[in-house]
């Protein structure tokens, strides 16, 4: 893991999450230029800002660092909306995912 790492990763959920650099700059609390300067790898965020950073993603560290997973996000909504299923419509679901993930071999 390597600080262009981190730059892409902020980067590629930020854009997925349809948020510009200036937006989210200022949602934390930071000059304009604050994602700018991390994404041209002129500065990293602290630990407690890339806390923060996650947070405001709506990812996880883990999910965050998780290079497999390409859309986070999504995979933690599918699990949160997930958890409320009965545990007929769970199996309904998990039969659907295996078929579209046969599908896409």
């Amino acid at each position: 893991m390597n600080d262009k790492f981190i730059r892409d990763r902020i980067s590629i959920l930020r854009t997925k999450k349809g948020i510009s650099e200036y937006k989210m700059s200022l949602d934390l609390g930071h000059s304009k230029s604050y994602v700018q300067s991390i994404s041209a790898g002129r500065a990293l965020p602290s630990l407690s800002e890339f806390l923060y950073i996650c947070e405001y993603l709506g990812v996880t560290p883990k999910e965050f660092f998780d290079e497999e997973t390409k859309d986070p996000q999504l995979v933690r909504e599918l699990y949160n909306i997930s958890l409320s299923l009965e545990k007929e419509d769970l199996e309904v679901l998990l039969s659907m995912a295996k078929r579209l993930k046969e599908k896409n071999k």
